[in-house]
């Protein structure tokens, strides 16, 4: 039976101080890897990484991958790369263009070519459902994309080209995952560019309205983080050849408005906060960039990898929710 997780490896996460970053961290420590962490912590706090500094299997460091030489430090000895470091948010990529493509195309470039020059067994990057940008066509299937609507967006696709062009040239094993609004413990509620599901819960927590973007009735395909981790070490370990370099859907295969989402949070949160049952959204302007309707298939990583999303939105919301309440109470 093929594997389905990292046992026994040297891994690299970078951007491991993040959100999905730390929450791979700990389940690879947890499958007796020894993990090596790189972060500038400029979006990813150490306090998500705090847990961990004490595990003589946990090796930190602080730098940017901006910085080929870091790069090249960071992947040295390593099996397996896990790539998560990028400046993250459609709105910022809007606002700061320059920024975006300097962290999100030169950092990746730095990186894959560490990982090419240290002859690592895999490369497995984050990309984004961004990517499919003004193709509206639902499900999304990996092979049709559109135009990119944000800088973001076009960051993420050059990934996917360089992951493809480093594949044919240097036969490297690359795979890319596009990542569906991904949610779950330690997302940060705080900040301008904060993802909606920790908005809301800490507004509604804080007897506030959450302010939804729009009418309500765009779609997205929430995906729960175990959901995530669970992709990425099956890209990573997979023996079967044709799913190599090549590009996943990492989603649920569900749509749900954010109308939708919000009603379930305030039930959900109402078992333990009854009054947030008073509590009705405020609606502001549509957010530049945005889609009106997201939902993945997720067919081409079922068949390829053998990915089986464990949580739907619903069962993920119920754990990240016991999360915040123990965090922000």
């Amino acid at each position: 039976m093929e594997k389905r997780i990292i046992e026994n490896s040297r891994v690299l996460v970078t951007g491991g101080a993040g959100f999905i970053g730390s929450n791979l961290v700990e389940d690879l420590l947890n499958q007796n890897n020894e993990v090596v962490c790189l972060d500038n912590l400029e979006t990813g706090k150490y306090e998500n990484i705090r847990p961990f500094e004490n595990n003589k299997q946990f090796n930190f460091i602080e730098g940017d991958i901006r910085d080929l030489e870091i790069c090249k430090k960071a992947v040295d000895c390593v099996d397996y790369v896990l790539n998560q470091a990028a400046l993250g948010s459609v709105p910022r990529s809007i606002k700061d263009p320059v920024r975006t493509n300097s962290n999100n195309v030169d950092g990746f470039l730095n990186m894959i070519l560490a990982a090419k020059e240290a002859k690592v067994k895999r490369f497995v990057f984050a990309s984004s459902s961004s990517v499919y940008g003004d193709n509206y066509t639902l499900p999304k299937e990996e092979d049709k994309i559109g135009k990119p609507l944000s800088p973001y967006a076009v960051s993420k696709y050059t990934n996917e080209l360089y992951a493809h062009v480093f594949g044919g040239l240097f036969e490297m094993e690359t795979i890319g995952l596009r990542y569906f609004n991904v949610f779950g413990k330690r997302q940060d509620p705080y900040g301008a560019y904060a993802a909606v599901i920790p908005k809301f819960i800490k507004a509604m927590l804080e007897g506030e309205s959450p302010i939804i973007n729009g009418d309500g009735s765009q779609s997205r395909d929430f995906t729960y983080i175990k959901n995530v981790i669970q992709v990425n070490q099956l890209a990573a370990v997979t023996q079967n050849q044709e799913a190599l370099n090549t590009i996943y859907n990492v989603a649920v295969g569900e749509e749900s408005t954010l109308l939708e989402l919000y009603r379930i949070l305030q039930e959900l949160l109402s078992a333990s906060t009854p009054e947030v049952m008073n509590i009705n959204p405020v609606h502001g302007p549509e957010r530049e960039g945005d889609i009106p309707r997201s939902l993945a298939s997720i067919e081409k990583a079922a068949t390829l990898l053998g990915y089986n999303p464990t949580y739907n939105l619903r069962q993920g919301l119920e754990e990240t929710i016991d999360w915040y309440c123990s965090e922000l109470k």
